[in-house]
Order: C-alpha cells, then sequence, then structure tokens
C-alpha cells in the first residue's frame, strides 16, 4: 500500500504545499485508487497536482464521518473530475444535516446531488474495497474509557438530536506485518477502531495507525490509550489532526510517534 498525505493540519519545512485544520489521503492498494476524505476546501486537489497526482484516476472515495473538515472538499472535487463510476463508501448518517450550535458542519453535497456525480455506496457494515483493504463501517464500543462525546446535533428521523457521531469509521490495510489503521477523526475511539478491526480481519498484530485520534487533554482517558497502544505493540504511530501537542509529547514519553505533515508518504 502507498499513502500520501494530501491534506493535515502541518506541512513539513521546505515542502511547499497547503495546510488547513482537515483530512484528505491518496491510497493505493495494487491497481486500486482511494481518496479517503476530502479535507475543507480545494487545498487537497492543489497539493496533489503538485505531488503529481491525478485525482481523475481514483476507483473509490472513503469518507471517515460527516464533518466539513473531512467533506468540505466534495464540491470541488467534482468540479474538476467526471466520472460517474467512481463509488463513493460512507456511513449511513455521515451525509445527515449536522449543526453545531448556529453553525452548520455537515458535508458540503447532499445525498441527492453525490448521487448524480458517482456511485454513492452508504454502508454501516464491514466491507472489502481493495485486495487489502476493509472499510469497517460503525464502530461498536469494546473499551469503558472510550464514550463518545456529542458534538452538536445531526438530523434523524426528521429531527434534530444530539451528534455522538455514530457516522464515525475508518478503513484498515491488511499488510504481512499486521494491520495498518487509516482513520479521520476517531471520534468513535480510536482503541475502539483497532479492536473492531482485530475482529473484521482476524488478524491482532497491529502494525501502524495514521489519522486523528481525537485526543486534547492530558487525563485518564489518554494514559489508557497510551497503555493499550503498548499492549499492542503498535510499530507505526502518526498521531495528527485532532491530536494535540500536549497529547502527543505525553505519548512520546513512552511511545515511539511519527511527525505527519502535507506530502508524507508511506509505503507499507
Amino acid at each position: 500500500m502507498k499513502l500520501r498525505v494530501l491534506e493535515d493540519n502541518n506541512t513539513y519545512i521546505d515542502n511547499y504545499y497547503l495546510g488547513e485544520p482537515a483530512v484528505s489521503y491518496y491510497i493505493e492498494d495494487n491497481d486500486i485508487k482511494i481518496l479517503f476524505d476530502a479535507g475543507y476546501s480545494d487545498a487537497f486537489i492543489k497539493n496533489a497536482e503538485s505531488m503529481g497526482i491525478d485525482l481523475n484516476t481514483i476507483n473509490k472515495i472513503v469518507i471517515s464521518h460527516g464533518h466539513n473538515d473531512h467533506t468540505g472538499g466534495l464540491k470541488y472535487l467534482f468540479n474538476n473530475i467526471n466520472n460517474k463510476d467512481i463509488e463513493l463508501l460512507a456511513h449511513t448518517e455521515c451525509l445527515n444535516k449536522k449543526m453545531f450550535e448556529e453553525e452548520y458542519i455537515g458535508t458540503s453535497m447532499t445525498k441527492e446531488q453525490l448521487s448524480k456525480k458517482c456511485k454513492l455506496r452508504l454502508i454501516n457494515a464491514p466491507v472489502q474495497i481493495s485486495e487489502n483493504i476493509i472499510f469497517l463501517g460503525e464502530i461498536p464500543e469494546s473499551n469503558k474509557f472510550e464514550i463518545r462525546e456529542v458534538i452538536g446535533k445531526c438530523e434523524s428521523n426528521g429531527e434534530m438530536i444530539n451528534d455522538i457521531v455514530r457516522d464515525d469509521t475508518a478503513i484498515v490495510y491488511k499488510s504481512k506485518q499486521g494491520l495498518f489503521i487509516i482513520t479521520g477523526c476517531s471520534h468513535s475511539g480510536i482503541c475502539n477502531i483497532i479492536e473492531y478491526a482485530k475482529k473484521v480481519c482476524n488478524e491482532n498484530r497491529i502494525y501502524g495507525v495514521i489519522g486523528g485520534f481525537h485526543l486534547f487533554e492530558v487525563n485518564d482517558r489518554l494514559y489508557n490509550t497510551i497503555k493499550y497502544f503498548k499492549e499492542n505493540s503498535i510499530k507505526l504511530l502518526y498521531p495528527c489532526h485532532c491530536t494535540s501537542l500536549n497529547v502527543k509529547i505525553e505519548m512520546a514519553k513512552e511511545l515511539q510517534i511519527k511527525e505527519v505533515g502535507v506530502g508524507l508518504e508511506l509505503n507499507i
């Protein structure tokens, strides 16, 4: 698998790409090319062009969840490409309206608009999307220390209810060294995601993780997460996006964590 970071909060020194508080990855698994999340704006498209990546060649789009820092770029993407054979995978609640106080924080395109632009597949169950990559669907809770937080409101059955971001999901690559988890924000809990990936793939070895861990405070949840990572002997840890500096510093005291920035290339 080849992964290139098209968008993240950070860029590397002397790498002249655009950064924004968002996520977008370009992934190749043999002949399947995947766009994982679409950032907040068209910055990921400009970065892809600078990296020599042709987004017209992608086969699949995977959306981690319906917040606008992961879906805002969809409208720009479909203004730049015209390939209705592209399959877009997401949780069934991903495209529902999302509000935080008076601010709209949901997707930049509706279900109806996307259905006209691609093969829209909304699904909650795990599904194979390439030879070695699985879309996990809805993530069950398996760790007591990871409780879903309410982030604004979302539409459900015609009414606005507290949003615990049930649509948050991830993908997993099955490598020879073990599983490599690719996540957006981990609203469902990074350890919950890993545990579910183990179950779905029938594999207990975790080789690496990249993405936002949605950890901001140095607290018991963080210490339990660090303990979990150590117990699972995770070799490659790439916390980014919604992972605070204080959290990274605390993790680095006991774990070897890697820096993430726009342009990072991984070959797993």
